[in-house]
């Protein structure tokens, strides 16, 4: 008896061992080791505390507890040798003044990293009010680019959620080259008036899970570029802004294929745009866009909110005259309902050179109260499949379909 309670005794310990083995190692940018404080500039206290987790052969935590610190710059980079967690519980600002900048595209980088997870329930305040008032990208298309709040750059089997991205200078978050990252529960805000602050944009990435959102900016609320593969937009809420879009598209040479994105059970409100794909005219070279599906979108006053635009051309960037060259196939609207804030609620204008196949529209019940004119809707170079939706809304007018 007494030899089977010593060895019940071992395995108890060899287990308490194995757990106190396993708990991650904390560091926090506040200890003496690293010397942080609220209000000073954090850039060296947290670049110290990164480079030490991330050399840690096992699982890490860089904390940045409760207060507003000033921070120029952040480049976290890994690889690193084991799971990582950032938990920013405080205020971080940047710069206001974006040409302090090292970087004078990104404030707060990530690069080549697996298994990191961003949290903490803190706040990331760009203070870019400053940069919006010296844009002038929208007229001028060799405009230099303002600093991006969050850039992911390589980063895989990764979670970012219960944060929030204030006031960025540019995009709030850049997700480039990304593979199996799922952002939940973050919050991105900017006035209405902010020039360029897209909340996510999304290039070149894979398995990319955005869902549980609070996104109002002063651009798309999600914008989803070339190269996205398997994108779910799921509970997001947009409002201001400029809608959920994918692209634009076919703005340069050798693009690569958008396929595979389901964007659903979302709400958007008082937003300029509801859920669109937009193409360049005049595209240097074709490429694709297929398997794109938005169901089950509320619209609450929102101008466009079902649009295909292969003429997409801001600012006269563009030759008009010239078609698209992005082939869009297999495309669904499904359950969209809501009020619109201008007449024509449903616009599907595909390219006169490459026209949309595979498009469907279905319990489409959108609402006009304006004194613009009548409800209406409008397809050219299309054959939609339409079921369950109202005349007004069924491709009212037609132009160029082709035979």
């Amino acid at each position: 008896m007494a030899h089977k309670l010593n060895s019940m005794a071992m395995i108890l310990f060899l287990l308490l061992a194995s757990t106190a083995k396993a708990e991650p190692g904390v560091f926090d940018v506040t200890t003496a080791t690293y010397g942080a404080k609220p209000g000073p500039d954090i850039t060296q206290a947290l670049a110290k505390a990164w480079n030490d987790a991330c050399a840690s052969p096992s699982a890490s935590i860089v904390v940045v507890p409760s207060g507003t610190y000033k921070l120029r710059e952040a480049s976290f980079k890994g690889p690193c040798k084991a799971p990582i967690e950032i938990q920013v519980q405080g205020i971080l600002q940047a710069p206001t003044d974006g040409s302090k900048l090292t970087k004078k595209d990104t404030w707060v980088g990530f690069e080549h990293i697996n298994m990191l997870s961003l949290s903490g329930g803190g706040t990331f305040d760009g203070q870019g009010a400053l940069s919006w008032s010296k844009n002038d990208c929208n007229k001028n298309k060799n405009c230099k680019s303002n600093a991006i709040n969050l850039r992911f750059n390589f980063i895989t089997n990764s979670t970012v959620q219960d944060i929030t991205s204030l006031n960025s200078k540019n995009f709030h978050m850049n997700v480039f080259g990304c593979k199996n990252v799922t952002f939940q529960h973050v919050n991105i805000t900017a006035p209405g008036e902010s020039v360029n602050t897209d909340g996510i944009h999304i290039g070149r990435s894979t398995a990319i899970n955005i869902t549980d959102a609070n996104i109002g900016t002063g651009d798309d609320c999600v914008s989803i570029g070339h190269g996205s593969k398997e994108i779910t937009v799921t509970k997001v809420t947009c409002g201001p802004g400029h809608g959920i879009s994918i692209g634009s598209l076919g703005k340069y040479l050798n693009e690569e294929p958008v396929v595979g994105i389901r964007v659903n059970n979302c709400t958007l409100r008082n937003t300029q745009n509801g859920v669109r794909i937009k193409t360049w005219p005049a595209s240097p070279s074709a490429s694709t866009a297929s398997d794109i599906h938005f169901e089950d979108i509320i619209m609450i006053n929102v101008g466009n909110p079902v649009l295909i635009d292969q003429n997409y051309c801001p600012w006269n960037q563009c030759k008009k005259n010239v078609p698209s060259r992005v082939k869009i196939s297999n495309v669904s609207f499904m359950n969209i309902k809501g009020s619109s804030a201008t007449p024509l609620a449903v616009k599907i204008v595909c390219s006169s050179c490459i026209p949309c196949e595979n498009v469907e529209l279905a319990d489409i019940d959108l609402t006009y109260s304006g004194k613009k004119g009548p409800l209406t809707s409008r397809c050219s170079n299309v054959k939609p499949t339409i079921t369950r939706v109202t005349k007004a809304l069924a491709c009212a007018t037609t132009a160029g379909l082709k035979k």
